[in-house]
């Protein structure tokens, strides 16, 4: 229990302390870095609160027979509602949160949001295994946990920019849903599309692997424009 556990929530672990260390001006308390990240635990149950009625009118099916299914399945059943209770919940964190006081930090905690759903959600799977849990574990931190640090970067990077520069940054507020709802979308699309033709597997596995590698480094690219940003304003030093 403790191995699967472990294996989980490593690679989100990882990717955490990674952005943490990117936070060079002002680093954020380590309390509340744990809290945010069970903020993004929380909101595994609290996508339940919007996938299950979107399940009950009939908007996906947990069923997938075509690439139209995969589609609706994808935006409907994942994308939308964990992106919108992700986002919901680091609203939530930041409304009280007096540290809140950098872009970088929206980056900072919205990765802690975001992996805290990542590995909530990843000893989910890894349980549902079975015996088969070290395999799953293992394509899953590199392809599902690096996805989902991903669509996190971009909400922290957007709610950022809503929240110090609103109006030299018009649509930030809806973009910081969208984007990640598009990005999460076309995610797990490609992902379900092996369902409907395994044949296409290999073709669909590369794909997955190209997107997350654009996604880490368009996170890289975020997470540059925030630090320097963040240290041109307060002491005029580009950290470039």
């Amino acid at each position: 229990m403790v191995s699967v556990i472990g294996l989980a929530i490593l690679p989100a672990l990882i990717l955490l302390y990674y952005v943490y260390q990117q936070d060079k001006l002002q680093r954020e308390p380590t309390r509340n870095l744990v809290k945010a990240f069970f903020y993004g635990g929380a909101s595994v149950f609290a996508s339940l609160l919007i996938s299950v009625p979107f399940l009950n009118i009939g908007l996906f099916s947990q069923e997938i027979h075509s690439f139209s299914d995969a589609f609706r399945t994808a935006f409907f059943g994942a994308a939308i509602p964990e992106e919108t209770a992700k986002l919901v919940l680091l609203f939530l964190f930041l409304k009280k949160c007096r540290d809140f006081d950098e872009r970088m930090d929206g980056i900072v905690y919205g990765a802690c949001v975001g992996l805290g759903f990542a590995s909530f959600e990843n000893i989910e799977y890894l349980f549902a295994a079975g015996t088969d849990w070290v395999t799953v574990g293992l394509g899953r931190s590199v392809t599902a946990i690096p996805a989902h640090f991903g669509f996190a970067v971009v909400m922290g990077y957007y709610f950022s920019l809503f929240y110090f520069d609103r109006y030299r940054a018009p649509g930030a507020g809806l973009k910081m849903w969208l984007y990640p709802v598009l990005l999460h979308g076309l995610y797990d699309w490609i992902a379900m599309s092996q369902e409907v033709n395994p044949e296409l597997g290999g073709i669909i596995g590369l794909a997955i692997l190209l997107l997350c590698f654009w996604m880490l480094k368009n996170a890289r690219q975020h997470i540059n424009d925030h630090l320097i940003s963040d240290s041109v304003e307060s002491t005029g030093i580009d950290v470039q």
